[in-house]
């Protein structure tokens, strides 16, 4: 990896970890909006009996802490590059009782495993923070058996998730924020149609399907998607960083203002893309 994609890399690391105490203050509410993924993904992967299944960038540990229960001497491998994370993920499990959910520190680009080791691998919503999208997914592919399932899902464009581009298009009406490079990790990163698709036949798998995945966002109002937006959601709390009080408090209400006229009743609409293939 090149001291560009290193840069990254240990730049989501640092990110995630610090934004973990967020992620598990807002268990509740991220655990229920990004539901519909785990379920197309245990729809794709139809994870049974003795299967080891691996979860990349697992995060705090969906949809492996649902999978785990469903296997009959099988296990989840849950990675993540945050320690911070993985340590969540690991409460959870407990908490569950899970004694087939084991968590490792794992970079998506190099991960830490024998080729063909596992019957199934997933990754939720981790594509789009990776240095490179298609030098994980032939990783994924490399550690997958053959005849196995890949399965991840990822963003669709920003205008089917204001949920996103609310923070966004305020913040920079009162903040110079810089234009990003294209194809650097963000959340839109992986929204144009067919092009995790297209890498995942590249990274050889077939059988390659996309779909669609809509959801709700469950916050009250605007200010209950502020506080959420502002504990879990690390490009926007490091925009407001740098801004004086006067300058947040702006964003703030106009967030808030924006996202009350959309959504006065809250739930907030959200669309994702799966996508599966065989190896």
């Amino acid at each position: 990896m090149n001291e560009q994609l290193q840069g990254i890399r240990d730049g989501q690391k640092a990110s995630w970890d610090k934004f973990s105490p967020g992620w598990k203050k807002w268990d509740h509410l991220t655990m229920s909006f990004i539901l519909p993924h785990g379920e197309k993904l245990i729809e794709a992967l139809q994870p049974s009996g003795t299967d080891v299944v691996l979860d990349v960038a697992a995060g705090t540990g969906e949809p492996s802490l649902t999978i785990a229960p469903m296997l009959d001497g099988g296990k989840c491998v849950v990675t993540d590059l945050s320690e911070g994370m993985l340590q969540v993920a690991a409460e959870k499990a407990a908490a569950l009782g899970l004694t087939n959910f084991e968590t490792q520190i794992a970079d998506a680009c190099a991960l830490p495993f024998e080729d063909n080791t596992f019957d199934k691998v997933s990754c939720r919503l981790g594509l789009m923070f990776v240095p490179d999208m298609l030098l994980a997914i032939q990783e994924m592919t490399r550690v997958l058996k053959p005849g196995g399932t890949f399965a991840t899902t990822v963003w669709a464009g920003p205008e089917n998730n204001f949920w996103v581009t609310c923070m966004m298009m305020n913040i920079k009406k009162h903040i110079d924020v810089p234009t990003p490079q294209p194809g650097a990790p963000g959340m839109f990163r992986c929204a144009e149609p067919g092009l995790i698709a297209g890498l995942c036949q590249e990274a050889g798998l077939s059988n390659v399907t996309e779909d669609q995945i809509p959801g709700k966002m469950n916050a009250d109002n605007g200010e209950h998607y502020w506080d959420f937006m502002t504990d879990v959601a690390a490009p926007f709390v490091g925009a407001l960083s740098g801004a004086d009080e006067a300058t947040v408090e702006k964003v703030h209400q106009d967030v808030v203002a924006s996202m009350d006229e959309k959504y006065p009743q809250g739930g907030i609409d959200t669309l994702g893309i799966v996508i599966s293939g065989r190896k």
